[in-house]
């Protein structure tokens, strides 16, 4: 879950009381284990300047268009001299089921890919997918309904959004000048 952030500072204290009890209370809902990410990473501003440049090339006064490049000349050694951060604060809302402590990773290949593999076999593990599937999001709706009560904006990401942020995390160069594409073959938006 990818949520919004709160300027605790900025609260009066009777706002800040009421924060760290709303936080406290959501905390003492759960019966699972979270892991809360604070993931800063420089503010990438490409889509932007894209934007800027196709703004320039449809400006018909010359002066215009000179001050839209200008301007976006600005904005790109504003972000690289003064070094400007993005904050992203994530929450994970892990599922692990008993069965999947028993296996390493090839022995739980090798099992669903087994020859002896029969009808019945898949069905089980049809069914234990959708049970599983269901208590997972059973989890995601009690730390949303709990972070919302603390007045954060929560938003479950899709699997085109996790797998851009694990490409940016693993590849920070790389991901900044070679996008990824989604399955259906666009470019996956910044988050």
């Amino acid at each position: 879950l990818k949520t919004s952030s709160v300027n605790f500072n900025l609260k009066s204290a009777e706002e800040q009381n009421a924060l760290i009890y709303a936080y406290q209370g959501f905390l003492n809902t759960l019966d699972f284990p979270i892991q809360i990410v604070v993931r800063s990473q420089k503010l990438d501003i490409d889509m932007y300047i894209d934007h800027l440049s196709a703004i320039a090339k449809k400006q018909s006064s010359p002066l215009m268009r000179k001050q839209t490049v200008e301007y976006m000349e600005y904005i790109k050694k504003l972000v690289e001299y003064a070094d400007i951060m993005e904050k992203n604060f994530f929450v994970v809302v892990p599922h692990d089921p008993i069965r999947a402590k028993d296996l390493n990773m090839f022995q739980k290949f090798s099992r669903t890919i087994s020859p002896d593999d029969s009808l019945t076999n898949i069905r089980i593990r049809h069914r234990e997918f959708d049970r599983l599937r269901k208590k997972l999001t059973e989890r995601v709706n009690i730390v949303r309904a709990g972070l919302e009560g603390c007045g954060l904006r929560v938003m479950e990401l899709s699997t085109n959004e996790i797998v851009e942020l694990f490409y940016q995390i693993y590849n920070p160069g790389t991901s900044r000048s070679q996008k990824i594409q989604n399955v259906a073959g666009q470019d996956v938006l910044p988050m």
